[in-house]
C-alpha cells in the first residue's frame, strides 16, 4: 500500500450490512422529462436494494404507472438492470400524469402500492415530480383510511403499511432545483440575469468591433425563458432580426430542443446517479416509522453527498420564480445556489470589461504556465486566468513549454484576444513539459527579474506540484521567488494531494467510458465475452476505479488495493458464475501499474484459460487516447471557475504583500495549491501538503475515491463491507454551505 501507517484510531465507522432491508419493499420510478443518467440511478437503487435484502419494484411510466397499476408495477431482478448504464433517457418510462394531481388518482396509486406492500418510494424527477411525491406522503394516512372505509384494503394491511417513506433524486436537464449543485459564448441570456436597458446597443457595438478585429464567428446562447429587466421575453428570432437589421450580419438560429435530452450519459452523470441511487436506498433504510422522518432529496454539494428536506428545496425553488416575478434578480441568482452566484460574479466582471471603457490598471505582472502532461481543460483554465487577470488590471504573461520555457526566456505578454476560442481545444496551446525547475533556479530567477514577474499561476500535474515546492523552498536564496504563487491541478491521473478533482480527469473518464461502451457493443450478437482493458494513471487507480464504476466493470485492479493470485482466481470464478446466467458481457479494468507481475497479458491469459466453455476474452490497452480530445463540459467549467478563483486570490495576495514599492512575501500560505476538498475550494500551502504525499509513487497518501470501490463491487454483485459513516446527513437548505474564510472558498 502507498504511504505510511498512522497511529491506531478507534473505529467509529458504520457499515451498510448493519442496515437490514429484509421484509422491506422499495419502488423506483422516473417522472417528468427524460434526463441522461436516470438509468444509472435506477440500476444503483435496484442493485443496492437487492444487496441489502429488500424487494425492489419498477414502476413503469412514472406516476401514470403507479395510478394504473397492473403490469406497470413489477419486481426487479439483478439481471434486469444489466446494460442500462450507457442508455440515455429512462428505460422504465416516464410520463406526466394529470390523474395523479387529483385526489382520486392518488387514492388509486396508494391502493396499488399497498397491494405490493411498497412503503419506500424513490422518485427520480424534477420540481413537479418531487412536489407531488411529498403531497402523496402527507396524504398517505388519510388515503389508507379511505381505502379501509371502501373495503379495498384490510386493517392489517393498513397497520403493516402505515408509513410511506420517500426519497427524491433530482433528474432534470434544467438543473433548476435548489439545494443541489449539479443534476447535469460571446453572449448568454438567461432568466436569472436579465441584461440592462441598453443591451441591444451594447451587444451590436461589440459584435461590430469583433468583426472589425477579424473575428468571423459569434455565438449567442438564449435560454428558452430569457427575459430583459422589465420581464419582457428575449427570443432567438428577436436577436436574429436585431443583428440583421442593424449590422447586416449573416445570422442563423439553431433551436436545440429535445436533442439536449438524448444521447449517452457522460461518465459524470453515471457516477453521480450511482452515488445518489445508493444514498437514496441508505436514506430509506435509515428512515424510521416512529420518528416521522421527513421526505428528503439526496444531492451532491461539491464532492459531498447530502440529504435535504424535500419541501425546503421545493419552497426555495418556488422562491426563485417569485423573486423573478418581482424583478428581484439578484435574489433569484442567490436562491439558485452557489454555482449561479459564482458564475454571475465571473460573468459580471467580464461583461463590465467588454462593455465599458473602464479598465482597471495595476502595476503587477502575472505569469501563467502549464507544467506536466497535457490535460483537456488546460486551455480553458489559461483563458479564464488571462481574462480575469486583465479585468483585475494586471499585465498577463504566458510562459511556453513549462519551466523549461521559463528558464529559456520563452515569455511574452498575452492579451484578451489571444485566448479567444481556447476553451474548447484539447491539449496545451501554451506547450507543456515535465521539466522541473530545481536545476535551473538561477535562470528562472533571472527571467523573473527581466520581466518583473510579481506572481505565478502554475496549471498542471504532479510535476507542477513538485516544481512549486522547489520554488517555495528556494525563497531563502532567491528573492524573486518571494511572490504569490498558486497551482491549479490539471492532470488526467487525478493524483495531486490536496484536491479531490483535477482538470482533465473528467474528459479522460469520458474517453474510458465511451471506449468501454463501444468495445462491449462491438461484441453484440456474439457469444458471452469478457473484455480486459488497461487504463492510464501511473500508480494512481482513480481512472480505473471511477471509470469502472461508470462503465459497469465487474472487477478493477489497482495499485492501492494489493491483490494476489487467490484474489484473481476468486474474481474469475465470480465472473464465471455471473456469465452462466443471462449476463452476456464482462468487463475487467486494470490500472497500468497495479502490479508488475500480474500484467495485462497475464490477466488476459488467466481469464481466457479459466473461462473456457463459458466465455472468451479480448484485451485492449487504451493508451494516450485518454489524454486527448476536446475537454468535456465539466472540465471546461471546472477549469474556468478554478482559474478565475486562483487569479482573484493572486490579486488579493499581491495587494497584501506590496510594501515599500515592491512585492515581497515568503510566508508558506503564499505558495499554495487550490484544490477541491469535499464541499469547498481550499488554498493550501504546498509545504503542508508534503507530508500528505507519497513521492515515490506520485500519489496522495489518502485518496477519497477509494471509498467508492466497495460501491463498485456491490453493484458488480460482490459481498463486501461498505462504510456509510461518510454518507449524507439531513441538513437544511440554508445551512448546506460553509462560509468563506481566508483559506476556504466555496467552489
Amino acid at each position: 500500500m502507498a504511504g505510511t501507517a498512522g497511529p491506531k484510531r478507534q473505529d467509529t465507522r458504520k457499515y451498510f450490512e448493519n442496515l437490514d432491508g429484509a421484509g422491506k419493499c422499495i419502488a423506483v420510478l422516473t417522472s417528468g422529462g427524460d434526463a441522461q443518467g436516470m438509468n444509472a440511478a435506477v440500476r444503483a437503487v435496484v442493485r443496492m436494494g437487492i444487496y441489502v435484502g429488500a424487494k425492489v419494484y419498477f414502476i413503469h411510466e412514472g406516476y401514470q404507472g403507479m395510478v394504473d397499476g397492473g403490469d406497470n408495477i413489477i419486481e426487479a431482478t439483478w439481471e434486469s438492470v444489466s446494460s442500462m448504464l450507457q442508455v440515455g433517457g429512462t428505460v422504465i418510462g416516464s410520463a406526466r400524469c394529470k390523474e395523479f394531481r387529483t385526489h382520486e388518482g392518488r387514492l388509486k396509486a396508494a391502493l396499488n402500492l399497498v397491494k405490493h406492500s411498497i412503503t419506500n418510494l424513490c422518485v427520480i424527477g424534477g420540481d413537479g415530480s418531487l412536489t407531488g411525491a411529498n403531497l402523496f406522503r402527507e396524504e398517505w394516512s388519510g388515503l389508507l383510511n379511505e381505502l379501509v372505509e371502501q373495503g379495498l384494503v384490510s386493517e392489517e394491511e393498513v397497520r403493516s403499511n402505515s408509513e410511506l417513506h420517500i426519497v427524491g433524486m433530482v433528474g432534470s436537464i434544467d438543473n433548476d432545483f435548489c439545494g443541489t449543485d449539479m443534476t447535469i459564448a460571446d453572449w448568454v441570456f438567461i432568466p436569472e440575469m436579465p441584461p440592462e436597458d441598453d443591451w441591444e446597443d451594447v451587444m451590436c457595438q461589440k459584435l461590430s468591433e469583433n468583426r472589425a478585429e477579424r473575428k468571423r464567428l459569434n455565438i449567442i446562447i438564449v435560454a428558452e425563458g430569457a427575459i430583459d429587466c422589465h420581464n419582457k421575453p428575449i427570443t432567438c428570432d428577436y436577436i436574429k432580426d436585431l443583428v440583421v437589421r442593424r449590422l447586416g450580419f449573416d445570422t442563423r438560429v439553431t433551436i436545440l430542443g429535445h436533442v439536449q435530452r438524448g444521447g449517452t450519459p457522460s461518465a459524470f452523470d453515471r457516477i453521480l446517479a450511482s452515488r445518489m441511487g445508493v444514498e437514496a436506498v441508505l436514506a430509506l433504510l435509515e428512515a424510521s416509522d416512529s420518528d416521522n422522518t421527513p421526505a428528503c432529496v439526496v444531492s451532491l454539494v461539491g464532492n459531498q453527498a447530502v440529504r435535504l428536506p424535500l419541501m425546503e428545496c421545493v419552497q426555495m425553488t418556488q422562491e426563485v420564480q417569485k423573486a423573478m416575478d418581482e424583478k428581484k434578480f439578484e435574489d433569484a441568482v442567490r436562491l439558485r445556489g452557489r454555482y449561479f452566484t459564482q458564475v454571475s460574479v465571473y460573468v459580471d466582471k467580464l461583461v463590465i470589461y467588454v462593455t465599458t471603457d473602464f479598465h482597471p490598471q495595476s502595476s503587477f505582472n502575472v505569469a501563467v504556465l502549464n507544467v506536466g502532461a497535457p490535460a483537456a481543460g488546460m486551455n480553458g483554465a489559461v483563458r479564464s486566468a488571462v481574462r480575469v487577470g486583465i479585468t483585475e488590471g494586471h499585465k498577463m504573461f504566458a510562459v511556453n513549454d513549462g519551466f523549461e520555457g521559463f528558464y529559456k526566456g520563452q515569455i511574452k505578454e498575452i492579451k484578451w484576444g489571444d485566448v479567444g476560442g481556447w476553451t474548447g481545444q484539447g491539449g496545451s496551446l501554451l506547450g507543456t513539459k515535465r521539466t522541473l525547475p530545481g536545476a535551473h533556479l538561477d535562470k528562472i530567477a533571472e527571467q523573473m527579474r527581466i520581466y518583473n514577474i510579481n506572481a505565478l499561476l502554475v496549471i498542471g500535474g504532479f510535476e507542477a506540484y513538485v516544481g512549486l515546492l522547489e520554488l517555495s523552498t528556494a525563497r531563502d536564496k532567491y528573492n524573486e521567488f518571494c511572490v504569490p504563487m498558486v497551482m491549479v491541478p490539471a492532470t488526467v491521473s487525478n493524483n495531486i494531494p490536496g484536491s479531490d478533482l483535477s482538470i482533465g480527469s473528467d474528459t479522460a473518464l469520458n474517453a474510458i467510458t465511451d471506449t468501454c461502451d463501444r468495445i462491449k457493443q462491438s461484441a453484440s450478437g456474439t457469444k458471452r465475452r469478457v473484455f480486459i482493458i488497461e487504463t492510464m494513471g501511473g500508480y494512481c487507480g482513480y481512472l480505473a476505479t471511477v471509470g469502472g464504476l461508470a462503465a459497469g466493470a465487474d472487477t478493477v485492479y489497482i495499485y492501492e488495493e494489493p491483490f494476489d493470485i487467490r484474489d484473481l482466481q476468486a474474481n474469475v470464478e465470480h465472473l464465471t458464475q455471473k456469465m452462466k446466467t443471462s449476463i452476456q458481457r464482462g468487463l475487467v479494468l486494470r490500472n497500468e501499474n497495479c502490479n508488475e507481475n500480474f500484467n495485462t497479458d497475464f490477466i488476459y491469459q488467466l481469464y481466457s484459460e479459466e473461462g473456457q466453455g463459458v466465455f472468451d476474452c479480448r484485451k485492449n490497452i487504451l493508451g494516450h487516447m485518454q489524454q486527448g480530445g476536446a475537454p468535456s463540459p465539466f472540465d471546461r467549467n471546472f477549469g474556468t471557475k478554478v482559474a478565475a478563483k486562483a487569479i482573484q486570490w493572486v490579486t488579493k495576495t499581491l495587494k497584501e504583500s506590496f510594501k515599500g514599492g515592491r512585492v515581497f512575501t515568503n510566508s508558506p500560505d503564499t505558495a499554495c495549491l487550490l484544490g477541491m476538498r469535499r464541499r469547498a475550494m481550499v488554498f493550501q500551502p504546498v509545504s503542508q501538503l508534503r507530508d500528505e504525499t507519497d513521492f515515490v509513487h506520485r500519489i496522495p497518501k489518502e485518496q477519497w475515491w477509494l471509498k467508492l470501490r466497495p460501491l463498485m463491487k456491490i453493484l458488480a454483485k460482490y459481498k463486501t463491507s461498505y462504510d456509510v459513516s461518510d454518507s449524507g446527513q439531513l441538513e437544511h437548505v440554508t445551512q448546506i454551505r460553509p462560509r468563506e474564510t481566508k483559506t476556504s472558498a466555496d467552489i
